[in-house]
């Protein structure tokens, strides 16, 4: 199956189990449908769906045969991510997602078209909150529900929990490490670890190859393929946050260094600048009025450190090391050559 075929099924399969969602939502509350519309236009109007790809790819990996029943399953990980991006949003006061309106700044909008009492701000802040557990609540649902036999969801169960309980905890050691002002290279690649690269690929892979039954030279390949591999796509992430192009990635440029992201492209940007423009950096990071000339002159401080080659030249590396490994995975060719594919989709992208 090609990649495209598989994204057409999983947002089918999201599709209609959000549509059972909105229909429940209505019986209760009229009002609801607010909540319904949001969560669906958030989870349906973008994404790259990596994850339910490198999921379902595991699955058939590890000897899984295809079914519906097994794309609703992998589908389940969109919700989560639609969940942590919610929140994520919320924590870095993100205006915009996708080249849309952030959910607490929607919901901000509609109090303030609405006339209501009370604060505007605390009203978004408050729906964006709520609807970003909803979606974690419904990504349990969405996998139970997916009709897979019950003693395949138990063998995947256990990934699935440990998996939403390190994003979580990688976006409070995310949280913290701004707080800190941590610029060490161990802190930024912990943070890259659990935040995004073991919720990415690797456990995703194991996701799918839990719920196949494959045995432990299977997980054991897909770790080593996964871990390289995630880590390599979230340095990709932190590039595209300070360099890339806001009409592409769809949020405004230079926003990861107005959140004061202290990412492994910052940590080697602090490593290797003298203490003038070690401070300089440090000054202008996290500042929210950051303007458009003063991205232009951290960029150009980072780039002239050589942080921006150096972290090119680590997710060349990573991304060779987790080519390797799935070179020897005992996995089935076809998808060790979509996972190859989506290796190189996840590295190379430039959004």
């Amino acid at each position: 199956m090609d990649p495209a075929g598989l994204r057409q099924r999983v947002d089918k399969a999201l599709a209609g189990f959000l549509a059972t969602q909105r229909a429940r939502l209505l019986e209760i509350d009229p009002a609801l449908d607010e909540v319904a519309g949001t969560v669906s236009a958030f989870v349906l109007g973008g994404g790259k769906r990596l994850r339910p790809a490198f999921a379902y790819w595991g699955f058939r990996g590890a000897g899984g045969v295809d079914s519906d029943e097994v794309v609703a399953a992998v589908s389940a990980l969109e919700l989560v991510q639609a969940s942590a991006l919610i929140h994520d949003d919320l924590m870095d006061r993100s205006d915009t997602r996708r080249g849309e309106p952030s959910v607490h700044r929607r919901f901000e909008a509609l109090h303030v078209r609405s006339g209501w009492r009370a604060g505007a701000a605390g009203f978004g802040d408050s729906a964006a909150v709520l609807l970003g557990d909803l979606a974690l609540v419904w990504s349990d649902e969405l996998l139970h529900g997916s009709g897979l036999p019950l003693t395949d969801l138990a063998r995947a169960r256990a990934v699935f929990d440990r998996m939403r309980t390190e994003v979580t905890v990688g976006q409070y050691l995310d949280v913290l490490t701004q707080a800190t002002g941590d610029t060490s290279l161990e802190r930024a690649g912990k943070v890259a670890r659990f935040k995004s690269a073991k919720y990415t690929v690797e456990r995703p892979l194991l996701f799918g190859a839990a719920l196949a039954g494959g045995g432990p030279e299977v997980h054991a390949a897909y770790t080593a393929f996964g871990l390289p591999l995630g880590e390599a796509f979230q340095l990709r992430d932190d590039v595209l946050g300070v360099f890339g192009d806001p009409e592409v990635t769809g949020k405004p440029a230079g926003d990861d260094l107005r959140e004061g992201k202290r990412t492994y492209l910052v940590a080697a940007a602090f490593a290797a600048l003298a203490e003038g423009s070690r401070a300089e950096l440090d000054a202008g990071l996290g500042d929210p009025g950051l303007d458009d000339a003063g991205v232009r002159r951290l960029r150009e401080i980072i780039r002239g450190s050589g942080a921006l080659a150096a972290t090119e030249s680590r997710i060349d590396t990573l991304t060779g090391e987790a080519l390797d490994a799935l070179k020897q995975a005992p996995i089935e060719d076809e998808a060790r050559s979509v996972l190859y594919a989506l290796a190189e989709a996840a590295t190379r992208r430039s959004v």
